[in-house]
């Protein structure tokens, strides 16, 4: 019976794990936009204008309890424009500019007022809103070199990043489309440089034991958060691509029915 009972207790403490892990860090969008003014996917599927033109809105949120740094400056320049590319392939909308989101705040309950604004400035009814955020734990491990013939102490980093897209009519007050990515990754690192053959080393996570090396001490966090918003990132553009087929499905099905 009890060996029965292992695996199930694994199985369920795994389950509990991700499932935790899943709501961390928090979501961001609501204290930026209302949800009760969600269009939904289908929306986008009944546009008379593929693609939709955009200008694209950068938020680097910091301002949730227990956030930490994004990504430094050129690292989020760098996923922004490959995002840019990415988000024109996965659903029919085409980002025209980058706008400066510098005006841009949170605020409880949201405030479609703000992106009103911009789209009015910039002569454009659609937005792509992108918010990102990351949250970090950090404690002691021991650190085993080679075939653990050796330990060093150390410290192991969990970062687990997000990124919120949104599609948004600021002529109507919709969100028109709505997705999120998460990524997990996490830093081994020993207490003091000089054991570079095997630290500090970032591998992804849940479930993935693939290694990645930094390319120096001081730069390792770096390393981890940019490794961690690119699986956020890929996993985003999937659940794009998901919600675009799901719509189309929808449009051929009302089609077929009005036939």
């Amino acid at each position: 019976m009890c060996s029965v009972l292992k695996p199930v207790s694994l199985i369920l403490s795994l389950l509990f794990i991700v499932s935790c892990a899943s709501a961390i860090p928090p979501a961001r969008i609501g204290d930026y936009l209302s949800s009760e003014r969600r269009a939904g996917d289908e929306a986008l599927g009944r546009s008379d204008q593929r693609p939709l033109q955009a200008g694209l809105v950068v938020l680097s949120d910091t301002a949730a309890p227990g956030a930490v740094q994004n990504l430094p400056e050129e690292a989020l320049v760098r996923l922004v424009e490959s995002l840019q590319l990415d988000i024109g392939r996965a659903i029919p909308v085409t980002i025209k500019e980058q706008i400066p989101s510098a005006q841009i705040r949170p605020k409880s309950q949201g405030d479609w007022a703000q992106f009103a604004e911009l789209g009015r400035q910039r002569g454009l009814d659609y937005l792509v809103l992108l918010i990102a955020s990351s949250t970090e734990q950090e404690y002691p491990v021991t650190l085993f070199l080679g075939w653990t013939t050796h330990a060093e102490p150390g410290f192991r980093r969990d970062n687990w990043s997000l990124l919120e897209f949104a599609l948004l009519d600021v002529k109507h007050q919709q969100i028109v489309m709505q997705a999120e990515g998460r990524g997990w990754a996490t830093l081994d690192y020993p207490s003091a440089p000089g054991i570079d053959q095997w630290y500090p080393v970032v591998y992804l996570r849940p479930q993935d034991e693939r290694r990645i090396w930094p390319p120096t001490y001081a730069g390792a966090p770096n390393t981890l958060r940019v490794v961690s918003f690119d699986q956020a990132a890929k996993r985003l553009l999937l659940k794009l691509q998901y919600s675009w087929l799901g719509a189309m499905e929808s449009e051929a099905k009302t089609r077929k029915a009005g036939s």
